[in-house]
């Protein structure tokens, strides 16, 4: 969950995603409109009946905890005059997720979800809102592009030594005249020396305890692991042809997998790639 920060018309905001979801501090928009008191700007906000009706709607479809009936209680005041609403007692009484309150002297304050922030942000300012949404998808574009490029990096390192692998196991574990069959089982259990040398597990026990998960185990590790896997496949390669046991094998790639590891991640080079 890393907090990253947009500069709009001055003011500077905060946001962070957490599980896929973009939160944006509303207590930062609230600074355009009142820098000394942001807190009351929110809390005006929330008083109106448009506001309470907005923000029961998105709960409703997107958070199956929502307490309806506080909900109800809170729309029929919503808009009267001694009617006053704290994002901490909206987000206490009726279990909302669209919004999060953060403590801190650096950092506090209440976050919405991105489609409550853009509401929120228009209520502010018409004009506000476009440059912030313009900005924020500006940003999330480039997200997009540098996780793309880490994506193809991952699956490119993944792949550098796969073919030398591959043909090592070939030319020297593969009898001649065997089933396709007895040929993938072969290579999977090749595999399977890495995986347990570098994660501790097979594909199978990773498929077992990731069942919610799409993939395999390798499409799910970072940068630094994969390349260490890299290195580890050409390393078994070797091994191989050189005719070592497989127990061997495993005993020497688990030894030489945890001094890559820690010496990789000490590598500014690929800290950066991790970002």
């Amino acid at each position: 969950m890393n907090k990253q920060n947009i500069y709009i018309k001055g003011t500077n905001i905060a946001f962070f995603s957490d599980k896929e979801k973009d939160f944006i501090s509303l207590t930062d928009i609230a600074r355009y409109k009142n820098f000394e008191e942001p807190k009351n700007v929110v809390q005006n906000w929330m008083r109106t009946k448009d506001t309470i009706e907005f923000l029961g709607l998105w709960e409703k479809i997107n958070n199956s905890n929502f307490k309806g009936v506080e909900f109800d209680a809170f729309k029929n005041e919503a808009g009267t005059n001694a009617f006053t609403l704290s994002p901490q007692r909206w987000i206490k009484k009726t279990g909302a997720a669209g919004l999060i309150n953060k403590v801190g002297r650096y950092g506090g304050g209440t976050f919405a979800h991105k489609d409550i922030a853009f509401e929120f942000a228009s209520w502010i300012s018409a004009e506000f809102k476009l440059y912030l949404i313009k900005e924020f998808q500006r940003l999330k574009e480039q997200e997009s592009v540098v996780k793309k490029i880490e994506w193809n990096a991952k699956r490119v390192l993944a792949k550098v030594n796969y073919k030398v692998h591959t043909d090592a196991v070939k030319e020297n574990l593969i009898p001649d005249k065997i089933s396709k069959k007895q040929i993938d089982f072969i290579y999977a259990d090749e595999a399977d020396v890495l995986n347990m040398a570098l994660f501790g597990v097979t594909a199978k026990e990773w498929r077992n305890k990731n069942s919610e998960k799409k993939g395999n185990i390798r499409d799910h590790s970072n940068i630094t692991q994969l390349v260490c896997l890299a290195g580890l496949e050409s390393v078994n390669a070797e091994f191989i042809r050189q005719g070592m046991s497989q127990g061997e094998r495993l005993k020497r790639l688990n030894e030489i997998a945890i001094l890559q590891m820690k010496s990789l991640a000490e590598n500014s080079s690929i800290k950066k790639l991790e970002k």
